[in-house]
């Protein structure tokens, strides 16, 4: 095996924006000490090789930086994977197995954790679940040997919350979510769980309704992408369905009478579905559609309101507005739009329509 443990203390150092004086000071020893480990001179000896692991928040074997050079530790997280993946509960004895042979190895302990964690939900077993749980707490210090992107301390403690509360533990499940949710990515099950386990339907609505305005902006980016592709594919019909889906599910947004924030959208969707009407050949519904945007539009530009509140359902969310890149008005991001498509009898159609005031 090779070790670099002088590049391993020199990163880690780094990464926390210390100097070498200010890790010698935090240690107890010269920064002559430090100097020379990071020269590769000499070693801290073990009692402080576990300090400089406690003080970067890691392992000792992750901080000596070792690599194995035999395949097996790798050929035995991938056989975890395979359990996972087939639901086979002999890996419940292999991660065991495994866990005893290489007890700092992240995919190991990962792995070993989620084998856990499908098994005791599938049957809602407490002692696999509290297994799970023990395994994902000793994972996330080993999060440094990740390379798994989708794979963070933010889905490990998610997922720990899920846990919990199948425990019937909510409010550690709770305290979890709400300590983990950057940008709000957990307030949909903080919501739910608020509403339904806790008995708190005040406090879930503010979770709830922030959840409702971000779902319904990633349906916004996820509908123009599929948009795209279906266009750039030159299906016609698939983009005209997918677009219809979104307007029917934006029209039960709206509170009668009242404009919202996701009107501009809208109004692109609409001629984004005429250009698609004109390609399948139904030039009186790629008009409609043009008439559609052209009303949504002046609506909205009459009286915009960006605000969260201006949604059904939603209610209590703190200055939530929206910012986006498709035009200052809604008129603006129709038209914007329409020359995007390069689409000559959508452009005509829709400057006579303008023209029909």
């Amino acid at each position: 095996m090779k070790i670099n443990l002088a590049d391993t203390i020199r990163a880690f150092r780094k990464a926390r924006s210390l100097t070498q004086q200010q890790l010698a000071d935090a240690l107890g020893v010269t920064v002559g000490a430090v100097y020379k480990w990071e020269a590769n001179l000499s070693a801290p000896d073990l009692t402080l090789l576990v300090e400089l692991a406690d003080l970067f928040d890691t392992s000792v074997d992750v901080l000596l930086g070792y690599h194995v050079k035999s395949s097996k530790q790798a050929d035995t997280a991938a056989r975890l994977r395979e359990c996972l993946q087939s639901r086979d509960m002999d890996g419940l004895a292999e991660a065991e197995k495994a866990l005893l042979r290489y007890p700092n190895c992240f995919d190991i302990v990962y792995q070993s954790a989620m084998l856990y964690y499908l098994f005791g939900l599938m049957s809602n077993d407490e002692p696999r679940l509290l297994r799970s749980i023990e395994l994902m707490e000793r994972a996330i210090p080993l999060l440094g040997q990740n390379t798994d992107p989708k794979i963070s301390e933010i889905s490990i403690t998610y997922d720990m919350a899920v846990a919990y509360s199948e425990l019937g533990e909510e409010e550690k499940a709770l305290e979890l979510l709400k300590s983990n949710n950057p940008r709000g990515i957990n307030d949909d099950v903080i919501g739910q769980s608020l509403a339904a386990f806790c008995n708190r339907p005040e406090e879930a609505v503010e979770y709830l309704s922030t959840a409702l305005v971000s779902v319904s902006a990633m349906m916004i980016r996820i509908v123009i992408g599929f948009m795209n592709v279906y266009f750039k594919r030159d299906d016609y019909a698939s983009g005209a369905s997918i677009l219809k889906l979104a307007l029917d599910y934006f029209a039960g947004l709206k509170a009668e009478g009242k404009s919202n924030l996701f009107d501009k959208p809208c109004a692109a969707f609409y001629a984004g579905l005429a250009h698609a009407q004109l390609e399948l050949g139904r030039p009186d519904e790629a008009r409609d559609s043009l008439l559609a945007a052209k009303k949504l539009a002046e609506e909205f530009d009459h009286a915009p309101d960006y605000s969260a509140g201006s949604l059904r359902f939603v209610s209590a969310v703190k200055q939530q507005t929206a910012f986006d890149s498709l035009g200052g008005t809604a008129a603006e991001t129709a038209a914007k739009t329409i020359n995007s498509l390069e689409n000559g009898s959508l452009s005509r159609m829709w400057e006579e329509i303008q023209n029909e005031g």
